[in-house]
């Protein structure tokens, strides 16, 4: 296999860069840079030292980890250079000219699940614990990187293996007369395993909102002020603020953290009749983001009555009455304000809860933050329990938890020899997850999603 090399902390100027090498040749392609001899290095000690690239020279840090103690399982040399990235590249291009091949988006990290220094899943958990935004998708990344999930997953697995082993030891020695014996015990063990797996399945709710954030849509008519609430919200001008009506044609993002959940704000073109073609476009936008989002924020404006254009959203949101909404009654600060929405609150909103506001002096905003997560979440997050985030890995569980109920359904009515096909799926569709039983198509994919380096 090739001996790889890339830049381990990214392609920006920082304190320090590393340069990352492993494979059989690390240590003989490194020796070309320096005159200390690697060979009488002490594994995982650094040593400060001049390094000469070709002419482009530095003093750093180094250290080797010898194969199989190291990240990969393979020998690892790193050099821990000052921080800019012309240096690092240069640094690569050099070892490159000595033998090197570039990695690969995620090779490092493949290394080490081929070497089994790595699971599946503790794999996607260091690709979570890199790319998150909130302290709840970092606590979920790390369960996942030290192996909480691969832990209960191959408990499922060994006793799906003790399941098939008394179903084989029954076929065995049918002479016993143990079968219905043998039927009972199953059923009861696949129902123990399926309802640890349901509730599994049920935490992906709440880790899909880990994993992606809340999704709030802020909607309402034109010049009623979301913009300004959007920009309230954030503590920043992520979205123009002007007094002209239909100043926002296009959804504009931003996020912030509140209790450790990334929340997602999409400011939302105003929703009126228009001829305008960019701004029904802006409209159609607006609308379809109500089918996706977790929460609307439908805001108006308390120093105007409200009017037909008000009233027709209200007829619009009708047909997301599943979804929770937030009604925001703006510009509280004006002598001409007074709570309107009481008036227009129709059959299926009279529990949505009335937030006053001023967006402009940034008054009771932190009360819509603190309404938008109790109303999905409440007290239910825990940030120590184990949550499914990945869409693969609730995928993987899906399908056991079909197959698992296609066995508990036909115990009694088909031989054991068939139900024990059913519950090896179940063991295979486990198995995907903890890397047991997966495909190189999938681990190809999984590992394209690692940066450079890692």
């Amino acid at each position: 296999m090739k001996t790889i090399v890339a830049i381990a902390t990214g392609n920006i100027n920082s304190g320090i860069s590393i340069v990352r090498v492993s494979g059989k040749r690390a240590f003989e392609i490194c020796q070309h840079c320096m005159k200390i001899k690697i060979a009488d290095m002490e594994d995982r000690k650094m040593y400060l030292t001049t390094l000469d690239f070709g002419g482009v020279k530095d003093k750093s840090l180094v250290v080797k980890f010898v194969s199989p103690k190291s990240f990969t399982g393979e020998d690892i040399f790193e050099f821990h250079l000052h921080g800019g990235f012309r240096l690092a590249q240069c640094v690569v291009d050099f070892l490159i000219s000595k033998g090197a091949s570039l990695a690969s988006p995620g090779e490092f990290s493949k290394r080490a699940f081929l070497n089994g220094k790595l699971s599946l899943e503790e794999a996607e958990g260091v690709i979570d614990l890199i790319n998150a935004e909130s302290k709840a998708e970092l606590n979920a990344g790390y369960a996942l990187m030290v192996g909480k999930l691969n832990k209960e997953i191959e408990a499922f697995q060994n006793e799906l293996t003790n399941i098939l082993a008394e179903i084989e030891v029954s076929l065995d020695y049918p002479e016993e007369d143990i079968e219905y014996i043998v039927e009972e015990q199953i059923v009861s063990k696949l129902k123990d395993i399926l309802s640890k797996l349901i509730k599994m399945q049920y935490s992906s709710k709440t880790g899909s909102i880990i994993k992606n954030g809340l999704q709030v849509a802020i909607i309402g008519k034109p010049n009623v002020g979301k913009s300004s609430l959007l920009n309230a919200m954030l503590n920043c001008d992520r979205a123009i603020v002007t007094d002209i009506a239909g100043t926002t044609r296009d959804t504009v993002e931003g996020s912030y953290e509140y209790k450790d959940i990334k929340v997602c704000l999409w400011d939302t073109a105003g929703i009126r009749e228009s001829d305008n073609e960019v701004e029904k476009i802006g409209i159609g936008k607006s609308i379809e983001l109500l089918r996706t989002c977790d929460v609307i924020l439908f805001l108006t404006d308390g120093s105007r009555n409200l009017d037909k254009e008000d009233e027709k959203i209200f007829t619009l949101l009708k047909d997301f009455k599943d979804k929770p909404i937030i009604l925001v009654s703006n510009k509280k600060d004006l002598q001409s304000y007074s709570l309107k929405l009481k008036d227009m609150i129709s059959e299926g909103f009279e529990n949505s809860k009335i937030v006053e506001i001023s967006a402009k002096e940034n008054d009771n905003v932190l009360k819509i933050k603190e309404e938008i997560y109790n109303i999905v979440l409440g007290n239910s997050i825990n940030l120590d329990a184990l949550y499914i985030t990945n869409s693969r890995h609730l995928e993987c569980v899906n399908k056991a938890i079909k197959y698992l109920q296609q066995a508990i359904s036909q115990v009694y009515n088909i031989s054991l020899d068939c139900i024990s096909l059913d519950i090896k799926n179940a063991w295979n569709s486990l198995g995907e997850i903890t890397g047991k039983n997966i495909t190189e198509e999938v681990i190809t994919q999984i590992f394209e999603k690692f940066c450079l380096g890692k």
